[in-house]
Order: structure tokens, then sequence, then C-alpha cells
């Protein structure tokens, strides 16, 4: 069901940013289940914004740290943006801000929960990030993020993510990781991912998930519970 104006002015009140064209806020909060379900009406998806959103949230969210923490190693710098934006993280502030009732969904996807899962949730906050630094420029996109993403920082710092936990655990026996998509399956609105990692090029563990991020960080997952079982 598509949020009325009324609705949607709710949600700029809580992200703190208003909308010139409010099109593309409507689009940041379209999964492509729903876009699949309504083709015919030429409902696009936010996999795009998805993209754009992810590159500006690490743009800011490296000079945040840069500038807060001036004797900080680049090692840890990137462990701890790797935790600030990680999936986990992302949906947090998302409840925060209450973005789940608005985010767009098919009906399969809307029975499955997909909109308490933390990968559909994430992407759609990535996918507000880039509507609005496209609406707006960088500045409101810069202050959005600092206000709702970056904020509460030693709550959220918690959050490391798997893969960046595995990375860290193989450098420091002087190895490598690395992710291979071993298949896909399924319908453009539900695909299903599986995904193997490999250290210095055997197969430890796999992965499986409605995306390739969720499978990889399955399968680091998996590999980090067998390292240390």
């Amino acid at each position: 069901m598509q949020k009325s104006k009324e609705t949607l002015s709710e949600l700029e009140s809580a992200l703190g940013y208003v909308f010139k064209d409010r099109a593309l806020l409507q689009l940041a909060l379209t999964h492509t289940s729903y876009a699949n379900e309504h083709r015919r009406e030429g409902v696009g998806h936010n996999e795009r914004l998805e993209f754009l959103g992810d590159a500006v949230l690490e743009m800011v969210s490296s000079e945040f740290l840069f500038e807060r923490f001036p004797t900080m190693k680049e090692g840890d710098l990137s462990k701890m943006r790797a935790s600030l934006v990680c999936e986990p993280t992302l949906a947090l502030c998302a409840r925060d801000f209450n973005l789940m009732p608005f985010i767009r969904l098919g009906r399969g996807e809307e029975m499955n929960g997909g909109r308490f899962r933390d990968s559909i949730v994430s992407d759609a906050v990535e996918s507000v990030i880039a509507a609005i630094y496209l609406d707006g420029g960088f500045e409101p996109a810069r202050s959005f993020i600092r206000q709702h993403i970056l904020n509460d920082i030693d709550r959220k710092k918690t959050f490391v993510d798997s893969k960046s936990r595995l990375q860290e655990m193989v450098q420091a026996d002087g190895r490598s990781c690395q992710y291979k998509l071993i298949s896909e399956t399924g319908p453009d609105h539900d695909k299903w991912f599986k995904v193997e990692v490999l250290i210095d090029g055997r197969p430890v563990a796999e992965g499986e998930g409605h995306t390739k991020k969720q499978a990889e960080q399955q399968a680091a997952d998996n590999a980090i519970n067998l390292k240390e079982s």
C-alpha cells in the first residue's frame, strides 16, 4: 500500500529532512519485491540508490572517524567504521527513526517477515541516504548521517560485522580470505544466494541469504565459529 503524502511528511519529520522531490523518497522505500509485483505500473526499486547511499555513508563515516580520533591507526579506524555501517547497526538506527512501516514490500516478502529483516531495512537506510543526497546535495546527507547513524557510537561500535572479524583473524595469521558465489536461484523478487568463503584459496565455510552481502556475512560467521570451536 502506497503511503499518503501526510504519512510521508511524518517520516520526513523523523528524518529531519523535507524532500523537494518526494518521488525520490518513495523510490528509496521501494523493495524489489514490491516493484516486481507492480511492474506493469512502471514502479522502480531502490537497488541503485542503495549502491550510491553506501558510498556516501562510507565517505561521511570515514571523515567523521578521522576527525574524531586523530591518533587512531588505520586498521582500528577501518574496524570501527565497519561496526558503524554494518547491517545490524543500520537496522538499529532505522528503528530509532521508525523507518520500517514505510518500506514498500511485495506480499510474499511481507509474509516472510521482510519488514524486520536487517538486510532489507539496512538497504532502505542506505537508499534514503542516497535520496537525500540526490535531492539536497552532500551537506543534508552528511547532516542526516551524523545525526542518525553516527550518534551514540559507544553503543554501536560493538556491532563488528563477521566479514571484518574474519578478515582481521586471518590477516593476523598472515593469510587472506575471499568469497565465491556458488549459486544464485529464484525469481528477481526472491533471489537466494549461496556463497563460500576461502582462506588461502581453500573452501572453509558456506553461507546463504536473500542478498550476496547477507550470504557472505553468514559464511564469515560460520568460518569464525569453526575457527573458535
